[in-house]
C-alpha cells in the first residue's frame, strides 16, 4: 500500500464510531480507503447503517493528524502492516466479520501455513497443566504448526516457550500496540519470539493492555486459528470467552480434562460437559479430529496397540472397547446393547474410557477406539 492508503486506512480505525464492519461496508462501497475520504464523503450517510454522526466523524481533520503521527511510528519501527484484503493476512481470520481492518506485527511471520492452533488457559499454571504443554508440544511438533497465544502469565507463555524449544513458529496475540509488553517481565522472552514468529496486534502505540483490550484480543485469537484448545481454566476467565468466541466462528474447540476436585480444571470440564469443546488428552487426538496428514512429515501416527501396553482396562471396558475396535463408530445405544449394558453403566464406562485416553468422543454422539 502506498503512504496515503495508510493513512487512510488508519483513518478509519481511529474514527470513533466507525468499527471493523462498518468500515468493510465503507470500503466495499467505495473501493478503498483512501476512496472513502474523497469529497463526496456526505453521500455515504445514504449507507445502511452509516449515518450523519459517523460522516461527521470521518470528516474530523483530527483523524488525519492522528494517523499521520502513528504512519511514523510504524514507519521508524519497521513495523508491518497487513490489510484484510491482502494475499498474506491471516487466512482463518479474513472469514470473520468483524476481524480487523488491519493487522500490525513485527517478526518473522509466516501465515502461508494452514496449520494454526490457538493455545489458551489460566494465568495460575498448575504441574499439570505444564506436564500436557510438555507432551502436547512434543508430539505436534513434527507436524509443524504455528502456535498462538497471548504471551500472558501461565499457560500462555508456557506454551510459547516450549514452541521455541521445538523450533515451531508462535505468535502472541498481544492487547495493546508495540511499543510496549506486558506483561513487563516477558519482555526477556519476545527476541526468542520475535526470532521464531513474531508479535501480532490491532492496537496502535497509544493504546494500553486495559481490560477491554484483551477482550477485543480474544477475538483475534480465537478467529485466527483452525482451533482453539484450553488447557486449564477455572470456572470463570478469559480463556471460556475465548472458548465462546471460537464456537461462535465455527471453529473447533478442545479442552483437557481434569479431576472435577482441580480448581484450574473446572472450567475445561465444564466445556467438556456442555459439549462446548471435545476432550483432548494428547497430540495424536487433535491431529486425527482436524484431519492433518501424519504422512506429509514422514511421521507415524501413536498407534493405539502401542497405547495399550500402559493402560488396564476393567472387563467391562475391555468388551467395550474390542467392540469399538471392531465396528468401528458407534451411537451410545449401539454400544449399550451390544454390551448389554444398561445406558447409564455404558456412557459412565465410556467416559471413563475417555479419561484413560483409550476412547474417542465424536460429533454427533459417537464413539471410537483409539
Amino acid at each position: 500500500m502506498t503512504e496515503n492508503e495508510i493513512i487512510a486506512l488508519l483513518r478509519l480505525q481511529s474514527a470513533r464510531n466507525v468499527g471493523n464492519i462498518t468500515a468493510k461496508k465503507l470500503i466495499a462501497h467505495c473501493g478503498s480507503p483512501k476512496a472513502v475520504f474523497y469529497d463526496k464523503i456526505k453521500q455515504l450517510s445514504r449507507l445502511h447503517g452509516v449515518g450523519h454522526t459517523i460522516v461527521k466523524e470521518l470528516s474530523d481533520i483530527k483523524h488525519l493528524h492522528k494517523a499521520e503521527k502513528e504512519l511514523q511510528f510504524i514507519q521508524k519501527e519497521n513495523i508491518h502492516i497487513t490489510y484484510f484484503e491482502d494475499e498474506d493476512y491471516p487466512h482463518f481470520l479474513k472469514h470473520c466479520v468483524d476481524a480487523p481492518i488491519a493487522l500490525f506485527s513485527k517478526g518473522k511471520i509466516n501465515w502461508d501455513r494452514r496449520r494454526i492452533i490457538s493455545v489458551v488457559g489460566t494465568r495460575n499454571i498448575t504441574s499439570y497443566g505444564k506436564a500436557f504443554c510438555e507432551q502436547f508440544i512434543s508430539g505436534i511438533a513434527p507436524l509443524d504448526p504455528i502456535i498462538v497465544s497471548g504471551f500472558a502469565y501461565g499457560v500462555d507463555i508456557t506454551i510459547q516457550k516450549l514452541a521455541v524449544e521445538h523450533g515451531l513458529q508462535t505468535i502472541g496475540c498481544l492487547a495493546h500496540g508495540l511499543n510496549q509488553m506486558y506483561p513487563k517481565n516477558h519482555l526477556k522472552y519476545a527476541k526468542k519470539v520475535m526470532e521464531n514468529g513474531g508479535f501480532v496486534t490491532e492496537f496502535w502505540s497509544s493504546s494500553n493492555p486495559d481490560r477491554e483490550n484483551f477482550l477485543k484480543r480474544n477475538r483475534i485469537i480465537a478467529g485466527i486459528s483452525e482451533a482453539t484448545i484450553v488447557i486449564e481454566s477455572a470456572e470463570k476467565g478469559g480463556s471460556l470467552v475465548t472458548a465462546d468466541l471460537a464456537n461462535g466462528y465455527n471453529r473447533e474447540v478442545f479442552a483437557v480434562p481434569g479431576r472435577y476436585t482441580d480448581k484450574y480444571s473446572k472450567g475445561c470440564n465444564d466445556l467438556i460437559q456442555k459439549q462446548k469443546a471435545h476432550m483432548l488428552t494428547s497430540a495424536a487426538e487433535l491431529v486425527y479430529f482436524l484431519g492433518w496428514n501424519w504422512e506429509e512429515t514422514n511421521q507415524k501416527s501413536p498407534s493405539s496397540a502401542q497405547k495399550q501396553l500402559f493402560v488396564e482396562l476393567e472387563p467391562t471396558e475391555q468388551s467395550i472397547y474390542d467392540f469399538l475396535q471392531s465396528k468401528g463408530k458407534q451411537e451410545l445405544d449401539s454400544v449399550a446393547l451390544e454390551c448389554q449394558l444398561p445406558i447409564f453403566k455404558a456412557s459412565s464406562t465410556l467416559l471413563a474410557m475417555e479419561m484413560k485416553g483409550v476412547v474417542r468422543n465424536l460429533p454427533g454422539k459417537l464413539f471410537e477406539a483409539i
